[in-house]
C-alpha cells in the first residue's frame, strides 16, 4: 500500500485537500492550526482496468488497490525551534512512502498566508529547512550514540559513522539530504532513521479553475524552474482545493462530466496517485477470479515471487509459477478461458519480471 504524508504551510488548502481526497472531516477554517491532531484517510486507487475487469469475471468483490494519506498540521517558519503545532506531528509521517508538498499557487484576498504574500518558491525552502532541522534532530542522537560504541570497537557503529557525520553536515546547514551525494549503501545505512529529506516529494500546486484547465501560470513556472535548477528529485502535480471539494459532494457518475465541462482532463486524486506512482516507480497487477478481482501494487521490475508476497509471504516462499495474461489478452478473450484457448496464457518462473496490468494466478507449494 502506498503511504503518503501531506504537509506545508497553514492555509495552502492542504486540510481541503485531504478532505476532498478521502471525504474526511477535518477541520478546515481560514486561520492557521485549525488541523491540531493528524488525520489518516484511506482512498481508492482509480483505474479503469479493475472494472473492466470484473465486468468480465462477474467476482462475489472488487477489491482497488489503496492509498492512505496522512495529514498533520501546517507547519510554519521555526516550525523545529517550537514555533505552531506542525513539528510535533512530524513523526507521524515518518513511516509514509513519500511527501506530498502542497504549495499555495493562487491569490486571493479573502484568504490570507501565514507569511504575506503569495511565494511558492520560497514557501518550498521553508519547508525544506524545517524538515532539514527535524532530521537533524535524529541523526544528531544516533551520531553520538554511534560515536560512543564505535570507541569500544562495535563494528556496526563504525560502519555507519561516515554516512551519519555526512548527514548531519548538510542537515546542520538545513539542507535536505536529496542535495547530498549518497551511495546506496550509505542510504541503507540511514534508511533505519525514516528521514523526512531523504523521502521522494510531490509537489501538489494549488492553482485556480482557470489554471487547472489551461496554463499552469506565472507560479506553478516559478515552482518547476526552482525545482529544476536545485535538481531535485520530485513531481510537480496541479490540482484545485475548490473543485476538488466540489468533486467529493458529487455522485461518481456525475463528476465526469462536472470536469468535461471545466475542461478538466481528470481529478486531482487521479493526478497525485499517479505521479505517487510515478515517483516511487511503482505498477499494478491483478488478480482475477471468481471470489474477488483484485488490484495489487508493487515496484517495477519486481519479479514474480516479490509480486506474489504482496499477497502473502508463503507465496513467495513456496513459488512454483505464475500463470500470467496481459491485460488487453485477458479483456480482449473474455477472461482465462479464452485466453487460454488462444495461447496467450504463459507459464512464468521465478525470474519473470511482472508487467504493469498483468493478470497472475500464482501456483505455490507450502
Amino acid at each position: 500500500m502506498l503511504k503518503l504524508g501531506i504537509v506545508g504551510l497553514p492555509n495552502v488548502g492542504k486540510s481541503s485537500l485531504f478532505n476532498a481526497l478521502t471525504a474526511a472531516k477535518a477541520e478546515a477554517a481560514n486561520y492557521p492550526f485549525c488541523t491540531v491532531e493528524p488525520n489518516v484517510g484511506m482512498v481508492e486507487v482509480p483505474d479503469a482496468r479493475l472494472d473492466a475487469l470484473a465486468v468480465i469475471v462477474q467476482p462475489e468483490r472488487t477489491v482497488p488497490a489503496v492509498v492512505q494519506f496522512v495529514d498533520i498540521a501546517g507547519l510554519v517558519k521555526g516550525a523545529s525551534q517550537g514555533e505552531g503545532l506542525g513539528n510535533k506531528f512530524l513523526t507521524n509521517i515518518r513511516e509514509t512512502d513519500a511527501i506530498v508538498h502542497v504549495v499555495r499557487c493562487f491569490d486571493d484576498p479573502d484568504v490570507t498566508h501565514v507569511m504575506g504574500a503569495v511565494d511558492p518558491v520560497r514557501d518550498r525552502e521553508v519547508i525544506e529547512f524545517e524538515l532539514a532541522l527535524a532530521d537533524l534532530g535524529s541523526v544528531e542522537k544516533r551520531l553520538e550514540k554511534s560515536k560512543r560504541a564505535a570507541r569500544i570497537g562495535e563494528k556496526e557503529a563504525i560502519a555507519e559513522l561516515p554516512a551519519l557525520e555526512k548527514a548531519n553536515a548538510a542537515l546542520a546547514e538545513g539542507k535536505a539530504l536529496w542535495h547530498v551525494s549518497l551511495t546506496d549503501d550509505e542510504r541503507a545505512l540511514l534508511s533505519t532513521l525514516q528521514l523526512l529529506t531523504l523521502k521522494p516529494i510531490l509537489y501538489a500546486a494549488n492553482v485556480t479553475d482557470a489554471e487547472l484547465a489551461g496554463d499552469e501560470g506565472a507560479y506553478v513556472t516559478a515552482l518547476r524552474a526552482a525545482i529544476a535548477a536545485d535538481h531535485e528529485p520530485a513531481e510537480v502535480v496541479t490540482f484545485s482545493a475548490k473543485i476538488e471539494g466540489e468533486l467529493a459532494d458529487l455522485a461518481p457518475d456525475d463528476r465526469k462530466e462536472f470536469l468535461q465541462s471545466l475542461g478538466i482532463e481528470s481529478a486531482g486524486l487521479d493526478r497525485l496517485i499517479r505521479g505517487g506512482y510515478h515517483l516511487l516507480g511503482l505498477e499494478t497487477y491483478f488478480t482475477a477470479g471468481e471470489k474477488e478481482v483484485r488490484a495489487w501494487t508493487i515496484h517495477h521490475g519486481d519479479t514474480a515471487p516479490k509480486a506474489a508476497a504482496v499477497i502473502h509471504t508463503d507465496f513467495e516462499r513456496g513459488f512454483i509459477r505464475a500463470e500470467t495474461v496481459s491485460y488487453v489478452d485477458f479483456i480482449a478473450n473474455g477472461g482465462w478461458k479464452g485466453a487460454k484457448e488462444k495461447g496467450v496464457v504463459r507459464s512464468e518462473g521465478k525470474e519473470y519480471i511482472v508487467q504493469d496490468g498483468d493478470v497472475l494466478l500464482f501456483r505455490f507449494n507450502v
